[in-house]
């Protein structure tokens, strides 16, 4: 879903986000986001109609920006090696930048206040698990890995690669060595197994 604003729509849009991820779900208030934007608290409620529609367009707006960008990241070349792929994916997500780990922030504490609910980090991760299993299909068409389930490998590739990633960016979890290293070590795991 494509959201159009106008100017002042996308300023309040940012304010909120803005105000989510120093505030929550729970306490942003639309007279902090009319602070924020630097507009009359009425502008809002003209253009919005209510605090919850405004939050699921900020929601929306800001999600569709890092899905586009994640797609961007596991896009793939038919060609390209399954290492290549892997490392490129990695990294890709290793230089996201600050505000899509914000969003990625607010997905996940949205997580805590709304379990029941269709949330951000389902969208966000289903778009990554569906490109990493088209990728492996065709892997397995082309006879460069074995007929296992794509799925399965996708789910393990995503954990991976995105959610060490998450771990280490998202809840500021020092890996305590450096970046090249542990994508060395993942991969060399990955394509070599463990066992001695």
């Amino acid at each position: 879903m494509e959201i159009e604003l106008d100017t002042t729509g996308e300023k309040i849009v940012k304010a909120t986000f803005k105000v989510l991820q120093k505030e929550g779900f729970e306490k942003a208030t639309t007279k902090k986001i009319a602070s924020e934007a630097e507009v009359n608290e009425v502008t809002i409620f003209r253009k919005f109609d209510n605090k919850q529609n405004l939050i699921e367009i900020t929601k929306a707006y800001h999600l569709q920006i890092l899905i586009n960008t994640l797609e961007e990241i596991f896009e793939y070349d038919e060609d390209e090696g399954i290492e290549e792929y892997l490392r490129i994916s990695f990294f890709g997500i290793l230089n996201l930048s600050d505000e899509d780990f914000s969003i990625l922030r607010v997905a996940m504490e949205e997580v805590r206040g709304l379990p029941e609910k269709t949330l951000l980090i389902s969208e966000i991760t289903d778009s990554i698990l569906n490109k990493l299993e088209e990728f492996f299909k065709l892997q397995i068409e082309k006879g460069i890995i074995r007929d296992i389930n794509p799925k399965s490998i996708s789910v393990m590739c995503f954990s991976v690669l995105f959610q060490s990633v998450i771990l280490w960016k998202v809840y500021n979890k020092s890996l305590g060595f450096e970046t090249n290293r542990y994508g060395d070590d993942i991969f060399d795991i990955l394509f070599n197994g463990m066992m001695a």
